[in-house]
């Protein structure tokens, strides 16, 4: 049998094949769809009714409320209210209204687990790679004939192998990994290909860090962004309360499987910095220490899980943000917000200055308005193009948690590992 890449097995398996060529087009049965307030029912349902059609099986859908919550305005009312109607009416067994984002919701509730074949309607549904889930983002017309078919046709992509050897350093995390390879490969990096993530330095993260690599995948331009599962997966399943058999050694790339190997070295990464508007106008923090903040930003799927809350806490205790800072923290779920109140986190975070705010998308999708009138933000956010995240006159800074915190007690832009060598 051909050998095979991560990516073509979970293929095949979705297409009830033993191999799948690069190339090949097949269609797959879908295990899950997930959309939020924004891409699902106020675009889901007009359709639907239209072509007076059902879901295909409803066991298979989730529905988070996300992106409107909570409700500012009337607009964000009438969303909010067309998405709980519709669940209402659907019965709908899976949805997740106002207890955090999407991305996170989804794997916190053991909907995710190797080898399954999953769409989101959203770009960083790739998100699911990071559980060895072939994973990716739809828009609203392909996820109408999901709905109503429950399959979905790929092209089967050719795998990019980033493999980081080494071990990240005190201050260095995952987003500062991910910003490294946007930096060189740009947004269109992996031409909607499939990309691995793989060697010591990324076994060695936790999962929440391994979903922030899954996630910004799509700032380099991949379909997925993967990552084999292995005892960390299965702890964190098993930890959550899914307790299933998985064979780690099939959920894996084949040695001789053909794919194009890039590799980086995890103890010479320093902290990352994209500088507006691109994530990937990427270069070292140390090129960036001249430049004042007035608001730091710890949110968003990519920077306010728990590990996200931990390392910003890492930073902040014991210190006051600079006065002319104005320090936001958005945790990522409830969860993530509640776990990191028993750790004493948001006691650290709200000691130092913080403002904590809804566990939502919040100002990561230009929600609520909540930068106007900054000039310079630095953001634990994704991505950093003009308005993003709402007013087209300020200019984000994408960075680590770890670089976010360290920004705010200085009031511009500083290495987190001078901090926390201080601390010690």
């Amino acid at each position: 049998m051909a050998a095979q890449t991560l990516a073509q097995k979970l293929i095949a398996r979705a297409c009830q094949r033993e191999t799948v060529a690069v190339g090949e087009i097949v269609t797959c049965d879908v295990d899950l769809a997930m959309f939020h307030d924004s891409s699902g029912p106020r675009r889901l349902k007009p359709m639907l009714e239209k072509m007076n059609a059902q879901i295909w099986d409803k066991s298979k859908v989730v529905l988070v409320m996300d992106h409107y919550v909570p409700e500012e305005d009337d607009d964000s009312r009438r969303i909010l209210k067309i998405a709980r109607d519709w669940a209402r009416e659907q019965q709908l067994p899976h949805v997740y209204d106002s207890i955090g984002i999407c991305h996170v919701v989804l794997p916190q509730k053991g909907h995710l687990r190797p080898g399954m074949f999953c769409v989101g309607g959203d770009s960083h549904s790739p998100t699911g790679g990071a559980f060895g889930t072939y994973m990716f983002g739809i828009g609203s017309t392909e996820m109408l004939g999901v709905v109503v078919t429950g399959k979905i046709w790929v092209k089967t992509p050719t795998t990019i192998s980033m493999q980081w050897s080494g071990r990240l350093t005190p201050g260095v995390t995952a987003k500062d990994m991910m910003l490294h390879m946007i930096g060189l490969y740009g947004t269109n990096g992996a031409n909607y290909g499939a990309v691995e993530f793989s060697g010591s330095a990324v076994s060695a993260l936790p999962m929440q860090e391994r979903m922030t690599l899954s996630n910004m995948s799509a700032e380099l331009g991949a379909q997925v962004g993967l990552i084999a599962p292995d005892q960390t997966t299965m702890d964190y399943l098993r930890a959550i309360g899914v307790d299933i058999e998985i064979d780690l050694n099939h959920w894996k790339t084949d040695e001789d499987a053909d794919r194009e190997i890039r590799a980086f070295d995890a103890s010479q990464l320093a902290p990352m910095v994209a500088a507006p508007h691109s994530p990937e106008n990427v270069h070292s923090v140390e090129d960036f220490n001249d430049v004042d903040i007035q608001i730091a930003y710890i949110g968003a799927c990519t920077g306010a899980k728990l590990e996200d809350l931990r390392a910003a806490a890492q930073v902040l205790k014991g210190q006051r943000v600079d006065p002319r800072v104005r320090l936001m923290v958005a945790p990522a779920t409830m969860r993530d917000q509640q776990d990191a109140q028993k750790e004493g986190i948001m006691d650290i975070l709200v000691g130092a200055g913080a403002q904590v705010f809804a566990t939502s998308c919040g100002a990561c999708s230009g929600y609520g308005n909540a930068l106007a009138g900054a000039s310079n933000v630095i953001s634990s956010t994704a991505r950093n193009f003009k308005g993003r995240m709402g007013s087209v006159d300020t200019n984000v800074y994408l960075a680590s948690p770890y670089t976010v915190a360290a920004s705010a007690l200085t009031g511009r832009i500083a290495d987190p590992r001078a901090i926390l060598a201080e601390a010690k």
